[in-house]
């Protein structure tokens, strides 16, 4: 794409929303009050206002490479915390997506330089889970599993936060994992159970 064509793009968009309401940007300049954390993967395909159909300001969005939360990362751990204790969200969704590369590199043997450590991770929730991964037959279906289960994890690594068990508690916040089926563009709710996953890890990850 030529890159001018981006400005372009970006005058219709102007347009388009003052033509909706003349005041968009006034009360877009005035702050943000978003109802989400969305954690997602950074694939190019995977876009969080597109899929969940909403506008600027209804989500607070990290992404990063197979949308993992590691808890000494400090990119999505100070995206949590101001997430949570600033702007207050109700609702944090991890969002996987099929078809993943993150996933998938992860599982092939080979160096990948500087990703090594990062895809470890996901490594890990293969080994957390290798009984049930290694009985599904179909590679693409083990990938996909893989994707459910990461996306499980990483919930589970959120509610160890601090931040997390504290907004429960006080206010009721609720974590959500989700994928993407990229092959038909629909949402997948993995239905995380919070009261029962919140039971589970504050036996051991208990901070406040």
């Amino acid at each position: 794409m030529d890159l001018q064509q981006v400005f372009k793009n970006n005058e219709l968009w102007i347009q388009e929303k003052l033509a909706i309401d003349p005041n968009y940007f006034e009360e877009l300049a005035k702050g943000q009050s978003p109802e989400f954390l969305y954690i997602g993967c950074s694939d190019s395909r995977v876009t969080a206002e597109d899929l969940m159909g909403i506008q600027p300001g209804q989500a607070f969005i990290h992404r990063n490479i197979a949308n993992l939360v590691n808890n000494v990362d400090l990119s999505v751990m100070t995206v949590l915390n101001y997430a949570v204790r600033h702007l207050k969200v109700n609702h944090i969704v991890v969002c996987g997506h099929y078809n993943c590369g993150g996933v998938k590199a992860a599982m092939t043997p080979k160096d990948l330089g500087i990703l090594n450590p990062w895809l470890r991770n996901i490594r890990d929730v293969y080994r957390l889970h290798k009984d049930e991964l290694n009985a599904i037959t179909d590679e693409e279906k083990r990938y996909e599993r893989l994707v459910e289960l990461n996306v499980q994890e990483q919930c589970v690594n959120l509610i160890k936060t601090a931040a997390v068990q504290e907004a429960y508690h006080q206010r009721g916040l609720l974590v959500h994992g989700w994928v993407f089926d990229i092959h038909t563009g629909r949402l997948i709710d993995l239905g995380i159970d919070m009261a029962k996953k919140m039971e589970w890890v504050e036996e051991i990850y208990k901070i406040v």
